[in-house]
């Protein structure tokens, strides 16, 4: 978000964004204040503000030709409104949003898509409306897919069967999920786990959540091999491992070593598919750790653990300058220094460890394992304090690297924990 739009958040009242919204565009000072409005709207599921982005969603078209910039400016700001209404379950906003399902701008239909599947919707019209949008070119093939599954409309079965060849493998993924949930085909979901293995960061990524849809938890070792960010790979295999656990199917026994892999995040244990045609020097390798497919990350840290164990000075140089700020990078350094023993990043790590920005939060959990690959005791205490957090990747990370420490007060601290996984980890240590 830039600094203008962060400023209008931090001013904004539910009144002065109703007030914006009222406002003609040709009376605004900024055009991005009615988007960043309806957004804001989300904080405030009022009659009168419910009832304004209604107003905005059900707004006549601008004429095109006669003022373009201002039909594109209403676009998003429509397509804005139908999220906030997705996103509070507006029952009452169905129809006006179904409305948007035949527009010109795939984007905004995208929106209105995803929106009724958040509210739900049982009205066969609508459905209908939905499934259509698979013969129209060129539409979000893979949002409809997954819409139609969330919603339960089993006659676009035979449109979703032929997408489940297309070209587009997240579009693949979503059609051989559905498929599934439809007819109860496991092949389907068999077949999605080799694109765990995908090229494409996106695209792994997607299917993890596909995964999840299709409640396929056998996957869960796939998963926690996949070089994706530790994000999806927790998030998947954590939802996968409570509908295992709870239906009887796996017990923490069988599901603690790929758990275990996860929050260890050696590059060791995933199956990499990138790799460097020759060894690259530490300054590129210290740069991949800042590109955006996590995969590239890994090869670039199993790369400096295999070829560079004294490069802890320059990453903390590169730490810095950049990595301080981006929670890619971060990430990684932060699990670098421990492989590396790099002893003076210690007071960094604890730093790392208490980070509270959301987009550091796995960073919390690499710190507390960099930590315990230290070896250095003064953790223990704020090791400790993170147990009451209701974070359970940094409490399971916490209560290993304390037991490598030879601390075990965390098997007391948690004794009585809520979550099912940590109470399982309290009870496997001695």
């Amino acid at each position: 978000m830039d600094k203008y739009s962060s400023k209008i958040f931090s001013e904004l009242s539910e009144e002065r964004a109703i007030e914006i919204l009222k406002t003609p565009l040709a009376q605004l000072g900024n055009k991005s204040q009615r988007p960043i409005a309806a957004s804001y709207l989300v904080n405030f599921p009022t009659d009168n503000a419910i009832n304004t982005l209604i107003e905005v969603v059900r707004k006549n078209k601008t004429n095109i030709e006669a003022n373009i910039e201002a039909n594109i400016e209403d676009k998003i700001t429509q397509a804005k409104a139908i999220e906030t209404l997705g996103i509070l379950k507006v029952n009452e906003a169905l129809e006006v949003i179904a409305n948007h399902l035949c527009d010109d701008d795939k984007y905004l239909v995208e929106n209105a898509v995803t929106a009724i599947g958040e509210i739900g919707c049982n009205d066969i019209k609508i459905l209908a409306q939905i499934a259509d949008l698979l013969d129209k070119p060129g539409q979000s093939y893979c949002t409809i897919i997954q819409t139609l599954a969330k919603l339960n409309y089993k006659a676009a079965l035979e449109k979703i069967r032929e997408f489940s060849q297309s070209q587009d493998a997240t579009i693949t993924s979503a059609a051989m999920t559905t498929i599934y949930q439809f007819t109860g085909d496991a092949t389907m979901l068999e077949g999605l786990v080799k694109f765990l293995q995908h090229p494409n960061g996106n695209i792994r990524r997607s299917v993890i959540k596909d995964l999840m849809d299709g409640r396929y938890y056998q996957a869960i070792p796939q998963i926690a091999q996949c070089p994706v960010s530790l994000v999806f790979r927790a998030r998947g295999i954590r939802h996968l491992a409570d509908l295992a656990f709870y239906s009887g199917n796996m017990a923490f026994s069988d599901l603690q070593p790929s758990i275990d892999r996860i929050i260890f995040d050696h590059p060791y244990d995933l199956k990499l598919i990138h790799g460097y045609d020759q060894k690259p020097g530490v300054e590129r390798a210290i740069s991949d750790l800042y590109h955006t497919d996590f995969g590239i990350g890994y090869l670039a840290t199993q790369t400096i653990i295999k070829n560079y164990p004294k490069a802890g000075e320059a990453l903390a140089a590169s730490y810095q300058k950049d990595g301080i700020n981006n929670y890619g990078a971060h990430y990684h350094i932060v699990k670098l220094w421990g492989w590396l023993k790099y002893q003076p990043a210690y007071d960094l790590l604890i730093e790392a460890l208490h980070n509270m920005q959301p987009q550091f939060l796995k960073s919390r959990t690499a710190a507390a394992i960099a930590l315990g690959n230290l070896g250095d005791k003064r953790a223990i205490p704020e090791l400790k304090s993170c147990l009451q957090l209701p974070l359970w990747e940094l409490k399971y990370a916490c209560l290993t690297t304390l037991e490598h420490l030879g601390d075990n007060s965390g098997k007391e601290i948690c004794a009585d924990d809520p979550d099912w996984l940590i109470q399982a980890r309290v009870a496997t240590i001695p």
